[in-house]
């Protein structure tokens, strides 16, 4: 929630409809009591297939595909990369693995920088 810099992610092997099921299902259980999460979203064919199971506090805005100017976890991304994850050499799994949640973490006690990352004033009305 850039809005208020909350964040909830998790950390998967694969881009898939069912690591996007368990996506939302974390998203969900960081919404605040009543209120209701919107989420961004591209094309990306695991984003937007009828198998998702939607949790009733979330609702998908798609963006136009080709274009991730729209979409603030692209800045996100690129943030993390930049500062955290580029130009390494990792000896196994386990240390990618160790160091995006380190990265992802880092991040999360950072609410301004994800306020100022994820703000787009056209998605602040809904």
């Amino acid at each position: 929630c850039p809005q208020e810099g909350k964040a909830a992610g998790l950390v998967l092997p694969f881009c898939n409809t069912d690591t996007m099921n368990l996506h939302l299902a974390e998203i969900a259980l960081h919404v605040a009591p009543g209120a209701h999460a919107v989420v961004l979203m591209d094309q990306a064919g695991w984003h937007l297939t009828p198998k998702l199971e939607l949790p009733a506090n979330i609702s998908i805005v798609a963006i136009p595909s080709k274009s991730p100017e729209l979409n603030p976890q692209e800045n996100v991304w690129q943030f993390m990369r930049d500062n955290w994850l580029s130009n390494r050499v990792f000896g196994s799994y386990d240390e990618i693995v160790d160091h995006c949640c380190d990265a992802w973490n880092k991040l999360v006690e950072q609410p301004w920088r994800i306020m100022s990352l994820g703000l787009r004033d056209w998605a602040c009305g809904f």
